[in-house]
């Protein structure tokens, strides 16, 4: 564990920008700090300036995000790749969602775009920003 916050600070583990404010999107980043055990993951909520400043490195509007974003280095996987990044990340038994990779984008991504632009109608929107429990802060940027 010690070798993985020491990747952590050095800003090698995978980072999650997500909306804080959406709660399908919350109930995903609680999910994944659940989940994942090993700590492999850290979050950003959009709305946090470390969110909103990953949010425009690669071109996209933090007030207005049509999609949750996983950065890794100098990449950030997108749309339904950013899910299957996540269940990667998560290991066994979520793993097994990456056969959906056999599904092409020109197919997921419409779903995965579908699903974002009405989120907040289908799912709902927090007035405040969702928060993790104390234990878990320390992976929030």
């Amino acid at each position: 564990m010690a070798e993985r916050r020491e990747a952590m600070k050095a800003g090698e583990a995978p980072i999650i920008v997500f909306d804080a404010q959406c709660v399908l999107c919350s109930a995903n980043a609680a999910f994944v700090l659940k989940h994942d055990r090993r700590g492999h993951f850290r979050l950003a909520a959009q709305q946090s300036e470390a969110g909103a400043a990953l949010y425009r490195r690669f071109g996209i509007d933090p007030a207005d995000p049509e999609t949750l974003i996983v950065v890794s280095g100098d990449t950030a996987a997108r749309y339904s790749d950013a899910l299957l990044a996540i269940a990667r990340g998560l290991g066994w038994p979520w793993r097994a969602a990456c056969a959906f990779r056999a599904v092409p984008r020109f197919v997921r991504d419409p779903l995965y775009r579908l699903i974002a632009r009405n989120r907040y109608r289908l799912f709902g929107k927090r007035q405040t920003c969702w928060m993790p429990s104390p234990e878990q802060r320390e992976r929030l940027l």
